[in-house]
């Protein structure tokens, strides 16, 4: 595809100029061609240069726009028909709206202003013929007929387009797949007219914009043949929590308009920066979409689009390989780096990218800077926390982090907005831009279709609105006038509740927090909310349980995996089957969806230490897996039998625990997370730690070999009886105060008789624990307490830091309090 420079000759008047080609403009001349005009044309100019492939083409300036406006005499009738606007009143904006497009679309083009797009369009067509060439036989042919009438896609591209304070995206229209001269000519008058849109008049007023003061340039580029192939959305940030470490991408068949639009539930990636920067290959997530239908060409004779429903083998794989998640990622960096340094301040951007199914080669089509996270003050850190449940209504993809409620109102057709109330929560199929007139008056957004970077999505974000897109079903599970909660606030499932429920919202400034001798570290399980905990002021991880992720993401037993064949349970096999539909390697589901899971939480600290406690499930817990049972034996006292570091070396299990260190190195080895520490759980001695460091070592986990340090949880008497030769096996510890009370009391934790009896501050508890801090130290190792007792008691984290620990790890509403409180100990 055409983006080279060498056929143009650069126009001698810009400013006066009816056509520049995006060879001829760069990101300073958003006056002259708009923000997404101007945009292409600075990434052909800088960034083609760098491997970014973006396609050429031309755009008629805001000079051609004005002349046509003041050659016809069109601004008085304009500003007549809003003498009397009232955006608020959802009839009258769309009567003044309707009546200013059919005013410009009434009133023919300039004739020279048509004869300057004629000459730009066929010349883009020569231009493109010299690429039919490159095609395979397949495609040269057909190629070569399509250049005398190129297929390009119109864009609107407003002068006011993109500022750091207001994002235009979608306020005006784009044509796809646009043939002959007659067909951009009118794409072109009909792109005019969309500076008029409901939708786009409505924004301007309430962002303070003079409808007069921006003008429209049309931006006419060479289409992407991503209607066969695919096509979508990425952001160089995460879009809900701000992490700016990581790249989201989302991709559906097709043109890319059904992704924006929200017409689809696409795929989404997850691509960890920093690493990938490195050469490594992080790919933290990949979730499927449904990715129910397509938007292709129609050649049925009016040659624009028409929406195919995709089949179902298609709709249950990936859209993009691996290789290519990684490319667009690797773009996506790029591109903001660029941007940021153009703009000399951080500069998060929304890029949307296509894949032409010609040539399998990835294009970006447009890029502009991302403007909700990148206007969120940094210092202060906003929480909301439910503090009841409900029955739930429908489960969608979450957006926004906080929680919003008041009565549902269902509405499935543009046409029908007005009967919306203010504080309303908006249930839908999806959003346009023609809804944005009352989207802005909701108190949360609920859609059936879209993915975290549709048009509901992005607006709901722009206004500080929670939502949840792509339930499925919310339109028939909720009716209108019902109550509900809409929380976004539980990770990235979003869930409508019924009712109004209770919920509060928790404020903390992050500015001047002291610094710290003690450590304070975070205890994180859930990958789903590593993003939005990596804004705490944590040190890094203390304890990331690897059971959470075995449990909510995996879900089968590890031996039920590797011995599928085996089982016993048609219905265990049925379920499993489906949990691995895509991997014909049953374990690498459990491998990889491990090493993703730990990936996630591990990238949201980079590079600050991340401990990660190998499975410490027992065997009651084990046995609730599916397939487990049949793989694990019954005991009576589950708490202190096969459990931990007794499994790794064991013959009925090693197997299985090797899937686990084969994560662990890739989490290390390929994705670059070196900031990962191993700990291993419930070793009962010496020995029986050296058999499981010889076990990781099997599996490429070699002590000191890529900086590999391995811990241990100092929570058994033994471990702290026998501190210093545990010492000589493993690099530090960590202490678990759960199970060192426990067993120091001799009590079952989970037995309600004896729970009055459990107490950390117990005086042979807090003993165990100075003899434990003050043998690690003799013996130089590292040594923390990741248990519950610090989060719990103050008293108690004072104590530690008198007695000299490296670190606490803690809950993560418990961080900032003990900070302060740590703070103020150690300044005695």
């Amino acid at each position: 595809m055409v983006t080279t420079t060498k056929e143009i000759t650069p126009t001698s008047n810009r400013e006066t100029a009816f056509i520049l080609w995006f060879e001829e403009v760069g990101s300073k001349d958003v006056g002259l061609v708009g923000g997404k005009n101007s945009s292409l044309g600075e990434m052909i100019q800088q960034l083609n240069p760098k491997g970014i492939n973006v396609p050429t083409g031309f755009a008629t300036t805001a000079y051609a726009y004005r002349h046509f406006i003041e050659s016809a005499g069109l601004e008085s009738r304009l500003r007549d028909l809003f003498d009397d606007l009232d955006v608020n009143d959802v009839a009258n904006l769309q009567e003044r709206g309707q009546l200013a497009r059919s005013l410009i679309l009434n009133t023919p083009f300039p004739e020279e202003l048509q004869e300057a797009i004629k000459k730009a369009y066929k010349t883009l067509c020569d231009r493109y013929s010299h690429e039919c060439g490159k095609l395979s036989e397949k495609y040269r042919e057909e190629c070569e007929i399509e250049t005398q009438n190129l297929d390009v896609a119109v864009r609107s591209s407003a002068t006011a387009e993109d500022l750091p304070n207001a994002s235009f995206a979608g306020q005006q229209e784009t044509y796809l797949n646009i043939h002959s001269v007659k067909g951009v000519l009118e794409a072109c008058h009909k792109c005019f007219a969309s500076l008029f849109t409901d939708r786009a008049i409505s924004y301007r007023e309430n962002n303070g914009f003079d409808h007069f003061e921006v003008a429209l340039s049309v931006g006419v580029q060479k289409m992407v043949r991503s209607d066969l192939a695919s096509a979508g959305v990425m952001f160089s940030i995460d879009t809900e929590t701000g992490f700016r470490n990581a790249a989201l991408i989302t991709a559906a068949y097709g043109l890319g308009e059904n992704v924006v639009q929200g017409s689809v539930n696409p795929d989404e990636y997850y691509v960890f920066k920093p690493t990938l920067k490195q050469g490594y290959r992080p790919i933290l997530e990949k979730r499927i979409g449904t990715k129910a239908i397509k938007m292709i060409y129609d050649t049925g004779g009016s040659k624009l689009t028409k929406n195919v429903e995709v089949l179902p083998e298609e709709q249950e794989q990936f859209c993009l390989s691996d290789d290519e998640i990684l490319k667009l990622g690797e773009w996506a960096s790029i591109i903001e780096d660029h941007y940021s340094q153009v703009r000399e301040t951080y500069t998060p951007m929304d890029i949307e990218w296509a894949k032409d199914g010609r040539t399998g080669e990835l294009y970006i089509v447009q890029a502009r800077p991302e403007t909700v996270q990148a206007r969120k003050a940094g210092n202060i850190l906003k929480t909301y926390h439910l503090k009841d449940h409900s029955n739930v209504l429908a489960i969608g993809r979450s957006v926004g982090a906080a929680i919003g409620q008041g009565k549902a109102r269902v509405i499935l057709e543009a046409s029908k907005i007005d009967q919306f109330k203010p504080g309303e929560v908006l249930i839908t199929n999806r959003t346009d831009p023609d809804w944005e007139p009352i989207m802005k008056k909701a108190s949360a957004i609920v859609t059936n279709q879209g993915g975290r970077t549709c048009h509901a999505a992005i607006i709901a974000r722009e206004m500080g609105i929670p939502a949840i897109v792509g339930c499925g079903d919310a339109t028939d599970k909720i009716k209108t006038r019902q109550e509900v909660t809409i929380c976004c606030a539980e990770g990235d499932e979003g869930k409508v509740y019924e009712g109004l429920l209770p919920f509060e919202v928790e404020e903390n400034q992050l500015d001047n927090l002291p610094t710290t001798k003690t450590q304070i570290l975070m205890n994180v399980g859930n990958p789903e909310k590593a993003f939005s905990l990596a804004s705490i002021p944590a040190q890094g991880v203390g304890l990331a349980r690897l059971e959470f992720i075995i449990a909510n993401h995996i879900k089968a037993h590890p031996l039920a995996l590797m011995k599928f064949d085996e089982l016993e349970d048609e219905g265990v096999k049925e379920q499993i089957t489906e949990l691995t539909k895509r991997y014909d390697d049953k374990p690498q589901f459990f491998v990889d969806k491990l090493a993703r899971g730990v990936a996630t939480i591990a990238a949201s600290f980079y590079p600050k230490p991340v401990i990660v406690r190998m499975s410490d499930f027992k065997t009651n817990e084990y046995a609730n897996l599916l397939g487990g049972q049949q793989f694990e034996p019954k005991e009576d006292n589950p708490m202190i039998g096969w459990r931990g570091a007794s499994r790794y070396y064991d013959p009925m299990y090693r197997d299985a625990f090797a899937l686990e260190c084969q994560a662990m190195k890739m989490v290390r080895d390929e994705m670059g997370l070196v900031n990962v520490i191993p700990m291993i759980p419930f070793c009962r001695t010496p020995e029986e730690g050296k058999k499981v460091i010889a076990e990781m070592a099997k599996h490429g986990l070699k002590q000191g070999v890529n900086d590999l340090k391995i811990y241990v949880m100092c929570e058994l008497p033994s471990n702290v009886i026998l501190a210093d030769q545990f010492a000589e096996v493993f690099d530090g510890f960590s202490i678990g105060s759960n199970d060192l009370t426990q067993l120091t009391l001799g009590l079952d934790r989970d037995s309600a008789l004896v729970a009055q009896l459990f107490d950390e501050r117990n005086e042979g508890v807090k003993r165990m624990v100075k003899l434990a801090i003050e043998t690690a130290k003799k013996k130089g190792r590292k040594i923390g307490i990741c248990g519950q007792a610090p989060s719990d008691y103050p008293e108690f984290a004072k104590f530690l830091v008198e007695l000299g620990i490296d670190s606490m790890s803690l809950n993560p509403d418990s961080v900032l309090k003990t900070l302060l409180m740590v703070a103020e100990v150690e300044k005695g």
